[in-house]
């Protein structure tokens, strides 16, 4: 494994490497990892438009299965941009607190697109225009994981707001399957405010590993095609506690 790059930002440790292989498979990848050792991206060198991770195959599935023609699209938590960077021809808005996310994007994963707005996710789609998106996808990680303001009540409130009708918010956290508080929790507070949820994972006999877990709140059934879902497959989580905001924000 070769290092190309490695910055601290104020939010945490940032590493580019390059590699032969990536979770067992053999190739000629680069990667963005962030100081949990968690890989937040990842392309091909073969094969740049190839998208190689299984979450946000899942998630492109079910964004063109729910709703073929969507257009506006709100994202948390940048990466190296690769759904947004998917749908060259779709209106993605892409908010990331960290600015040195963004240039490592464009400097190693050649993200071209002019659609970022630097700050908080939660502050930034509050200033959008209701019942715009079609979708929201929340998908910010710091080295404790989602940021707390947005898995709450309140937040999930808000972005039913910013959704049209027949919006959906997806979201890709890191949790266990079974016995995990905080991933019952999230999905609790989701079904709080969506009439329809689900959530998704990959298979796995260890019910104590941490891995990506796809959760989606709508108002609309959720359908999906098992054979499109890269391997992600239903699953049903616990019932939780009620998540709310610890501090008062501004509407």
């Amino acid at each position: 494994m070769h290092q190309l790059a490695k910055v601290d930002s104020r939010h945490q440790e940032l590493t580019v490497y390059e590699a032969n292989h990536l979770y067992g498979k053999i190739g000629k990848y680069r990667f963005l990892q962030f100081s949990d050792h968690a890989v937040q991206g990842a392309i091909d060198l073969r094969d740049p438009k190839r998208i190689v991770l299984e979450y946000p195959r899942a998630i492109i599935h079910i964004m063109e299965r729910n709703n073929p023609s969507f257009d506006q699209v709100f994202v948390i938590g940048h990466g190296i941009g690769t759904i947004a960077g998917h749908y060259p021809d779709k209106q993605f808005t892409v908010a990331e607190i960290d600015e040195l996310v963004v240039e490592l994007s464009r400097e190693y994963f050649d993200y071209q697109r002019d659609n970022i707005v630097v700050g908080d996710g939660r502050e930034i789609l509050k200033s959008q225009e209701r019942h715009r998106f079609d979708y929201i996808i929340l998908d910010a990680f710091t080295k404790d994981g989602t940021p707390d303001h947005l898995t709450t009540l309140e937040f999930f409130e808000m972005t039913l707001e910013k959704l049209n009708s027949m919006g959906s918010i997806i979201m890709n956290l890191m949790g266990r399957t079974k016995n995990d508080k905080l991933i019952n929790a999230i999905y609790t507070t989701l079904s709080e405010t969506y009439s329809y949820t689900k959530a998704f994972s990959l298979p796995s006999s260890d019910f104590s590993e941490v891995k990506n877990i796809i959760v989606i709140g709508s108002h609309e059934q959720i359908h999906v095609e098992p054979y499109s879902m890269a391997g992600f497959i239903e699953i049903q989580l616990g019932q939780g506690h009620i998540i709310k905001d610890r501090i008062q924000y501004k509407t």
